[in-house]
Protein backbone atom coordinates (compact mmCIF):
# COMPACT_ATOMS: atom_id res chain seq x y z
CA UNK A 1 0.00 0.00 0.00
CA UNK A 2 1.53 3.39 -1.26
CA UNK A 3 1.71 6.26 1.38
CA UNK A 4 -0.40 8.07 -1.13
CA UNK A 5 -3.67 5.67 -0.46
CA UNK A 6 -2.97 7.15 3.37
CA UNK A 7 -3.98 10.79 1.93
CA UNK A 8 -7.59 9.49 0.68
CA UNK A 9 -8.78 7.08 3.74
CA UNK A 10 -10.58 7.70 6.59
CA UNK A 11 -12.06 4.89 9.01
CA UNK A 12 -15.02 3.18 7.38
CA UNK A 13 -17.39 3.18 10.64
CA UNK A 14 -20.23 5.33 10.36
CA UNK A 15 -19.86 7.09 13.61
CA UNK A 16 -16.17 8.19 12.74
CA UNK A 17 -17.13 9.55 9.24
CA UNK A 18 -18.12 13.11 10.81
CA UNK A 19 -15.21 13.42 13.26
CA UNK A 20 -11.77 14.67 12.49
CA UNK A 21 -10.06 13.05 14.66
CA UNK A 22 -11.01 9.86 12.27
CA UNK A 23 -8.34 10.99 9.34
CA UNK A 24 -5.90 10.41 8.79
CA UNK A 25 -5.44 6.68 9.24
CA UNK A 26 -2.17 6.36 11.72
CA UNK A 27 0.35 3.70 10.63
CA UNK A 28 1.41 1.04 13.68
CA UNK A 29 3.79 -1.55 13.51
CA UNK A 30 4.24 -0.91 9.79
CA UNK A 31 6.62 -2.91 7.90
CA UNK A 32 8.36 -0.33 4.63
CA UNK A 33 9.09 -1.43 1.60
CA UNK A 34 11.07 0.76 -0.65
CA UNK A 35 10.06 0.25 -4.52
CA UNK A 36 12.13 2.61 -6.78
CA UNK A 37 10.39 4.52 -9.91
CA UNK A 38 10.82 6.39 -12.54
CA UNK A 39 10.17 10.10 -11.38
CA UNK A 40 6.39 10.89 -12.90
CA UNK A 41 6.52 15.42 -13.17
CA UNK A 42 3.06 15.39 -14.49
CA UNK A 43 1.73 13.21 -12.09
CA UNK A 44 3.53 15.36 -9.05
CA UNK A 45 2.05 18.15 -10.25
CA UNK A 46 -1.31 16.91 -10.67
CA UNK A 47 -1.62 15.46 -7.57
CA UNK A 48 0.34 17.97 -5.64
CA UNK A 49 -3.39 20.40 -4.88
CA UNK A 50 -5.03 17.61 -3.80
CA UNK A 51 -2.59 15.97 -1.06
CA UNK A 52 -3.47 16.79 2.63
CA UNK A 53 -0.28 18.66 3.58
CA UNK A 54 0.04 18.40 7.27
CA UNK A 55 -1.92 15.35 7.63
CA UNK A 56 0.82 13.48 4.96
CA UNK A 57 3.28 15.29 7.29
CA UNK A 58 2.00 13.93 9.99
CA UNK A 59 1.86 10.19 8.21
CA UNK A 60 5.84 10.85 7.61
CA UNK A 61 6.68 11.74 10.97
CA UNK A 62 5.12 8.59 12.58
CA UNK A 63 6.98 6.39 10.18
CA UNK A 64 10.46 7.91 11.13
CA UNK A 65 10.47 9.39 7.36
CA UNK A 66 12.42 12.30 6.63
CA UNK A 67 10.51 15.07 7.61
CA UNK A 68 8.69 17.60 4.77
CA UNK A 69 8.63 20.84 4.55
CA UNK A 70 6.02 22.77 6.68
CA UNK A 71 4.23 24.30 3.62
CA UNK A 72 3.45 22.57 0.06
CA UNK A 73 5.84 23.13 -2.65
CA UNK A 74 4.39 24.89 -5.90
CA UNK A 75 4.00 23.05 -8.97
CA UNK A 76 7.00 25.09 -9.68
CA UNK A 77 9.11 24.00 -7.28
CA UNK A 78 9.14 20.50 -8.05
CA UNK A 79 11.07 21.06 -11.64
CA UNK A 80 15.01 22.38 -11.52
CA UNK A 81 14.98 26.10 -12.02
CA UNK A 82 11.52 26.37 -12.52
CA UNK A 83 8.74 25.98 -15.12
CA UNK A 84 9.87 27.64 -18.46
CA UNK A 85 7.62 29.50 -20.38
CA UNK A 86 6.15 26.60 -22.46
CA UNK A 87 2.64 27.01 -24.83
CA UNK A 88 0.11 26.44 -22.31
CA UNK A 89 1.70 25.73 -19.25
CA UNK A 90 3.15 22.30 -20.34
CA UNK A 91 5.81 21.08 -19.30
CA UNK A 92 9.45 20.72 -21.63
CA UNK A 93 10.51 17.51 -22.36
CA UNK A 94 13.53 17.73 -20.96
CA UNK A 95 11.96 18.99 -17.72
CA UNK A 96 14.74 17.83 -14.73
CA UNK A 97 12.96 16.90 -11.63
CA UNK A 98 14.10 18.73 -8.49
CA UNK A 99 15.39 17.38 -5.15
CA UNK A 100 11.69 18.30 -3.71
CA UNK A 101 10.09 16.33 -6.88
CA UNK A 102 12.64 13.34 -6.16
CA UNK A 103 12.05 13.82 -2.42
CA UNK A 104 8.02 14.08 -2.66
CA UNK A 105 8.09 10.85 -5.26
CA UNK A 106 9.75 8.63 -2.71
CA UNK A 107 7.77 9.08 0.07
CA UNK A 108 4.53 9.37 -1.85
CA UNK A 109 5.10 6.91 -4.72
CA UNK A 110 8.09 4.31 -3.79
CA UNK A 111 7.75 4.26 0.03
CA UNK A 112 5.02 1.07 0.76
CA UNK A 113 3.19 -0.62 3.85
CA UNK A 114 3.94 -4.21 3.16
CA UNK A 115 2.78 -5.09 7.15
CA UNK A 116 1.07 -3.84 10.05
CA UNK A 117 -1.92 -2.01 10.82
CA UNK A 118 -3.86 1.46 9.81
CA UNK A 119 -5.37 2.89 13.58
CA UNK A 120 -7.86 5.06 13.33
CA UNK A 121 -7.67 8.00 15.67
CA UNK A 122 -11.07 8.32 16.87
CA UNK A 123 -12.35 5.12 17.92
CA UNK A 124 -9.09 3.52 17.93
CA UNK A 125 -10.59 0.47 15.19
CA UNK A 126 -7.22 -1.13 13.37
CA UNK A 127 -7.38 -2.35 9.86
CA UNK A 128 -4.63 -5.09 9.32
CA UNK A 129 -2.37 -4.47 6.22
CA UNK A 130 -0.84 -7.79 4.37
CA UNK A 131 1.20 -8.33 1.74
CA UNK A 132 0.96 -4.60 1.21
CA UNK A 133 -2.90 -4.60 1.15
CA UNK A 134 -5.31 -3.28 3.92
CA UNK A 135 -8.20 -4.77 5.31
CA UNK A 136 -11.21 -2.40 5.35
CA UNK A 137 -14.06 -5.41 5.67
CA UNK A 138 -15.92 -4.43 9.02
CA UNK A 139 -17.13 -6.94 11.43
CA UNK A 140 -20.65 -7.28 10.92
CA UNK A 141 -21.33 -5.13 14.91
CA UNK A 142 -19.61 -2.35 13.44
CA UNK A 143 -21.27 -1.80 10.22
Amino acid sequence: MKLLTLNFLTCAIKTCKTQASSFPLHPKGAELEVVEADVNLPFLQNILPRLMWQELRTICKELGLPDLPPTAPTPNDLVEGGVQDTPEGAQPVDAQPSQTARDLHRVLLETCIQEGALVCGCCGHEYAVKEGVANFLLPGHLV
